[in-house]
């Protein structure tokens, strides 16, 4: 992908070490929860290969370094904002750690998950609706 020469030899950057760079940087920005596959076959591929990448993809040529970022948002959270902040951080890391420019960072949101605390609250005001539901019949019943 990325050759440098130096007076001892020639190093080389693979795609799979830019996405793994974006990959450790995007589950670190704040309303990211996760990433998604590509598309349906990526996603099986990486469940049986572990794949540390999954939901990146990683273009270069002479301008510099294109990345696609898959990912699922937090339930609650403005998308654009927590999308914004996933790419400047990805874009961010990529240039500090590699040293080439990011040319773009191209962010897909593919779904909102609910947080667990969200899900126990409305579970806790069901039940509460539910209880409330119960004590109103009693008292009907009694009356």
């Amino acid at each position: 992908m990325s050759d440098d020469k130096t007076p001892l030899g020639t190093i080389r950057i693979s795609p799979k070490v830019i996405a793994a760079i974006a990959h450790q940087a995007v589950l670190k920005s704040y309303g990211v929860v996760g990433l998604a596959p590509k598309n349906l076959v990526s996603g099986i591929a990486s469940a049986l290969a572990k794949e540390p990448a999954e939901g990146i993809a990683v273009r270069h040529d002479e301008e510099g370094i294109e990345i696609d970022l898959y990912i699922i948002v937090e339930y609650g959270t403005r998308i654009t904002a927590v999308a914004n902040s996933a790419a400047n951080l990805v874009r961010y890391h990529v240039e500090k750690s590699v040293g080439l420019p990011v040319k773009a960072v191209n962010v897909h949101v593919r779904g909102l998950r609910v947080s667990n605390g969200e899900q126990a609250q409305k579970k806790t005001s069901r039940k509460r609706g539910k209880r409330a539901a119960k004590q109103a019949k009693a008292q009907a019943e009694e009356a």
